[in-house]
């Protein structure tokens, strides 16, 4: 299917279309940055995640990268989206993004698959731009505030329900990996369930949730930080009374204790419990993340860069939470593409804490791009070469693709 063909009936009477030729932007900006996009293209490899690799075309030669939030469907959105960039002049990202929303705001584009599709396309277009201007993608977020970006952990066990097992994990990533920030997903089975679907917790589930929390602060002591995510899987009050119990442990947050819909809900969580509550990676754009900042519904956000709406969404979220002076933990289960995204915001954004890795036990994460150590010591330089500052290894992309997918065309 030709989804360039597909009509689009609101821009043909009510559209807000934000598209350069409607804007009159004809004025040449200089031989080097009149550069138009010629094509959008994906592939899906198949790493812990599917990840949905971006590729943005321009007639210099410049290609940009990007990654939008792994799942189905988002090669079929992207082209969707493609129409509305071709021919477009790859500088002038918030435009693009708002021009993106703004035509797909029928289709839903106020969340959802729509808004992780766009922010793969704008990643993407961060790198091309970067390289088009030949500076790293931090700078066009308005600088750097430091040159590396601290890197937390996601650890797991093969019997993730295990205290000890925990507790010992926790300590081999910290004193053979050199992690100083860890996380432990507390959503695993107890042995005490009566029933996995109304969301309440027992009180023995409770006491196994804070042994695993007990034994991994414990072991790592003031060597790392750790949290501890929930996966969005407890009602309000049993949520209310696990906080509680963890209180009197070196919690660094506890994550998506409830659903995400609810943000009055999350609020009052929040403010019943000394434990650092966080959330945010279910939530789309500044409008989505608005109400979790300004009704101090969180002590920590967590955006998802490739799902949330990209960098510059990324960015505006941190400047309303550096209002409320709330820090910056950035989910994160991405390839490199996606991860180095996230830490040019992170180096660009005052208020940031952490950025999530979820792949420490995947060989070859590091081997889709040509650079080598990427992280070393739980933190992530950021790269000064232009845009994103990693180069695609299309061998290795070619090597794990998801099967019936076919590779990027060349440069």
């Amino acid at each position: 299917m030709n989804y360039a063909d597909l009509r689009d009936p609101n821009a043909e009477y009510t559209m807000r279309d934000l598209s350069g030729e409607t804007m009159g932007l004809t004025e040449s900006r200089g031989e080097r940055r009149d550069v138009e996009i010629t094509d959008v293209q994906t592939v899906i490899v198949d790493g812990n995640y599917p990840w949905t690799l971006v590729r943005v075309y321009t007639d210099a030669g410049v290609v940009g990268n990007g990654e939008a939030y792994w799942g189905g469907a988002l090669p079929e959105i992207i082209e969707r989206l493609k129409p509305f960039v071709v021919g477009e002049n790859p500088l002038d990202i918030d435009r693009l993004y708002e021009h993106m929303v703004q035509k797909m705001s029928g289709e839903g584009s106020v969340a959802g698959k729509d808004i992780a599709a766009i922010s793969g396309i704008e990643l993407a277009l961060h790198d091309a731009a970067g390289k088009v201007l030949d500076v790293p993608a931090y700078q066009l977020l308005g600088g750097k505030y430091r040159d590396a970006v601290r890197v937390y952990c996601d650890c797991h066990t093969e019997d993730e329900a295990d205290p000890v097992a925990c507790a010992d994990e926790a300590e081999r990533v910290v004193d053979e990996l050199g992690y100083d920030a860890l996380k432990f997903d507390l959503d695993v089975p107890s042995g005490h369930e009566k029933d996995r679907a109304n969301r309440h917790l027992r009180k023995p589930e409770i006491d196994h949730k804070a042994e695993i929390v007990e034994r991994v602060t414990e072991r790592v002591g003031d060597k790392a930080d750790a949290a501890f995510d929930c996966h969005w899987a407890f009602g309000s009050g049993s949520a209310k009374r696990l906080a509680e119990a963890l209180e009197p442990y070196d919690v660094w947050w506890l994550e998506d204790p409830v659903p995400p819909e609810n943000h009055d809900v999350q609020r009052d969580v929040t403010q019943s419990t000394g434990t650092p509550i966080a959330a945010g990676e279910n939530v789309y754009r500044t409008h989505g993340q608005r109400q979790l900042i300004t009704d101090d519904a969180v002590d920590i956000i967590a955006p998802d860069v490739p799902k949330v709406g990209g960098m510059r969404e990324s960015a505006k979220i941190a400047t309303l939470a550096d209002m409320f002076y709330l820090p910056v933990a950035m989910h994160n289960v991405s390839s490199p593409i996606g991860t180095l995204a996230s830490a040019h915001v992170g180096a660009a954004i005052p208020n940031a804490l952490a950025l999530e890795y979820h792949s420490y036990e995947l060989g070859w994460w590091e081997d889709l791009v040509e650079e080598d150590d990427l992280i070393e010591d739980g933190r992530l330089q950021i790269p000064e070469a232009p845009g994103l500052g990693v180069t695609l290894d299309l061998d290795a992309v070619e090597a794990h693709l998801v099967e019936g997918q076919e590779l990027f065309d060349e440069a």
